[in-house]
């Protein structure tokens, strides 16, 4: 008895460790506190875009393996072994019969009627098999390219392949910063908009605790106990309903950069009209060469040029060293491991091919690959002019933004200024609710197009940024 309880709590330890083991197993949160910089270095290692990029790098890599081991000598090794249980038969004229009339026919030599032999008009033919029932042969085959117009190009263009996907990993990564600065910063402000929420809230209950002192006392209505009640009820559902976006935006960033959803992002920069004024000039000082998607066209038209390059070499002949080793053995039985004869054969040889015709293949792929190159350098003409067009609207609407949030923060204190002194009025008796209403209402609106005015210029900075190719 004693047995069986020793072994049931051995068992229910082995459980509870196991249990106790499978827990700790289970993935943590964690809290991340990022600077701007460190959630844009953040999303360049975690983002799948980014990371498929840089995948797209690697494999180039590896297409540049596989053109550099065309220029290598190959070699290969064969081995085989074959059982004929038929060996072919072939069948071709009875040279024997022949060589034999012959000899009788010039000898003379007369049949037992004493008649002179005659050849036959038709000697017929034999049938014999040449061959043995196993046959074996092993063998090295060695090829080596001495010119191959497209092989020699092909690996001229390695490095501007190479160059082409990395400056593709650049215009991505600087696609995913230009969207996480936006969403970054849209979060930092949006701690000043819960602030003047916080404010407002306040605020009202500041007044509607107010209102209902003098409604006790007989100095104002119900109606505007009530009214001051619905501003603070709308107020506080406007921040539950920013503070839910907020919430949402944390998830987009995250999803951006590549984070998982259960982990904790805190936000450690802030952001001023200073920050967000800085860097705006009257006239926008750039180049197309500052833009990395221009880089990247420009890689794109090299590698075309190359294309044409290489169809253009297609017609010079291609010259080839191939070499062969090989030792075979024919038998009768299974026993090539035994005693026996193995034949060697051996050639060095150098070869040279030449397209004679081909249908005009050739020079429809020459000029396919010169169109495209025309396409190209079409698109980088169109480019140069979005370029000019992007930095035009982008200088503008910077400049709009900034001075947008200086006549918006006006606004804002005014409207401020506005309502203290109507509240002042109010509460001596001389105001009246409706008064504070509107004037309370005046500067929420304000406050609201203050922080939008904030949301659009950094945006808009962002965009400039970008567009002088300064991001």
């Amino acid at each position: 008895m004693m047995k069986h309880k020793k072994r049931q709590t051995g068992l229910l330890y082995v459980l509870l460790l196991m249990a106790a083991t499978a827990f700790g197993q289970v993935p943590t949160a964690s809290t991340h506190s990022f600077s701007l910089q460190q959630t844009v270095e953040y999303s360049q290692k975690n983002n799948t875009q980014v990371k498929n990029a840089l995948l797209n790098l690697q494999i180039q890599n590896q297409i540049n393996r596989g053109i550099t081991a065309a220029a290598y000598p190959q070699l290969t090794g064969s081995i085989a072994n074959n059982y004929y249980p038929n060996v072919q038969v072939s069948v071709f004229p009875n040279f024997i019969a022949m060589g034999t009339y012959g000899v009788l026919t010039h000898e003379g030599v007369k049949d037992g009627n004493g008649v002179a032999i005659q050849a036959p008009a038709d000697y017929g033919t034999i049938a014999a098999s040449f061959g043995t029932t196993y046959n074996a042969s092993a063998g090295l085959s060695l090829s080596q390219i001495l010119f191959d117009g497209q092989v020699f190009v092909g690996l001229q263009a390695r490095k501007a392949s190479l160059d082409f996907q990395t400056k593709n990993v650049e215009v991505t990564e600087e696609v995913i910063k230009a969207n996480v600065e936006k969403v970054y910063y849209q979060l930092v402000l949006s701690k000043t908009q819960v602030k003047l929420l916080d404010a407002n809230i306040a605020r009202l209950e500041k007044l509607q605790h107010d209102t209902k002192e003098l409604y006790k006392n007989g100095f104002a209505e119900k109606l505007d106990v009530d009214k001051v009640s619905v501003q603070l009820a709308n107020l506080q559902t406007q921040k539950l309903s920013v503070l839910n976006t907020i919430s949402i935006g944390y998830i987009g960033l995250k999803t951006l950069i590549g984070m998982p959803e259960k982990d904790m992002l805190v936000l450690t920069d802030d952001l001023n009209e200073s920050q967000i004024k800085e860097g705006i000039t009257q006239e926008a000082n750039y180049k197309y060469d500052d833009r990395k998607e221009y880089q990247y066209a420009l890689l794109g038209k090299k590698l075309n040029e190359y294309n044409v390059k290489r169809y253009k070499m297609s017609y010079l002949p291609g010259l080839y060293l191939n070499g062969n080793f090989s030792k075979q053995a024919q038998r009768n039985k299974y026993d090539f491991f035994n005693k026996g004869d193995w034949f060697t054969s051996s050639f060095v040889g150098l070869s040279m091919s030449v397209s004679l015709f081909d249908g005009f293949a050739k020079d429809a792929k020459i000029k396919q690959s010169k169109l495209e190159l025309q396409q190209t350098e079409n698109n980088i003409e169109n480019l140069k002019r979005t370029i000019d067009s992007d930095v035009e609207q982008a200088t503008l609407n910077f400049k709009s933004a900034v001075a947008t949030i200086d006549f918006q923060k006006q606004n804002m204190v005014l409207a401020e200024t506005v309502y203290n002194q109507t509240k002042k009025k109010y509460e001596v008796g001389t105001g009246s609710n409706t008064e504070i209403t509107s004037a309370e209402t005046d500067l929420i609106t304000a406050q609201t197009n203050y922080i939008n005015a904030l949301y659009n210029a950094i945006i808009a900075k962002v965009d400039y940024q970008k567009a002088i190719g300064k991001l």
